[in-house]
């Protein structure tokens, strides 16, 4: 959803809740703790505090939209990798890799149609664990046929599993300083 050039999630997965808040956190949290999330689309990582009596469970996906929220009250803003729990940091790649799955035809589109970012390096070449050989497979093959799922990428070109290199690369983008951005937006 745009609004003013601001890009929002509407729905995100908890990592982590905390039900008395997190230590030195200087956010208030209504007394009703904090959770962890991390959005869908952006894979923005957030904090909120959840409705009253909310049944929250960690790796639920629920709806942080602006408006008709169920279980959670208000979203407190965003935070930086470094500021996640350890339970929350531990929860984060699988998390990531469900997203990845339920969302495969936005990620396969990213195979079938991502550019250069630079004369000299393409968008394929920033995902870990593909090189110079491996990112010409891919573009020869996207030449012939369009990739259609993961599996089909798979038997066309020798990759290894896509999901796993496509989480590493969201990890890397999320608690490192990287320079281009592929799936997350800046702070």
């Amino acid at each position: 959803m745009e609004r003013e050039g601001k890009k929002y999630e509407e729905y995100a997965y908890v990592l982590d809740k905390l039900p008395h808040g997190r230590p030195g956190a200087p956010r208030y949290s209504y007394g009703r703790g904090i959770i962890q999330l991390v959005g869908e689309t952006y894979f923005t990582l957030l904090e909120a505090t959840p409705k009253r009596d909310a049944e929250i469970d960690i790796g639920e996906r629920l709806y942080v939209g602006r408006i008709g929220r169920t279980k959670v009250d208000h979203i407190l803003g965003r935070i930086s990798y470094d500021e996640l729990t350890a339970t929350a940091k531990a929860e984060l790649p699988g998390i990531i890799e469900r997203i990845i799955k339920a969302n495969e035809r936005r990620f396969i589109e990213f195979f079938n149609r991502s550019q250069p970012v630079t004369p000299k390096m393409h968008a394929l070449e920033l995902i870990p664990g593909i090189g110079k050989k491996l990112m010409w497979q891919i573009l020869e093959e996207r030449e012939r046929r369009p990739f259609e799922s993961f599996e089909d990428l798979q038997s066309r070109v020798n990759i290894p599993d896509p999901v796993k290199l496509l989480t590493r690369r969201i990890l890397r983008e999320l608690s490192e300083d990287e320079k281009y951005l592929l799936f997350t937006r800046p702070a």
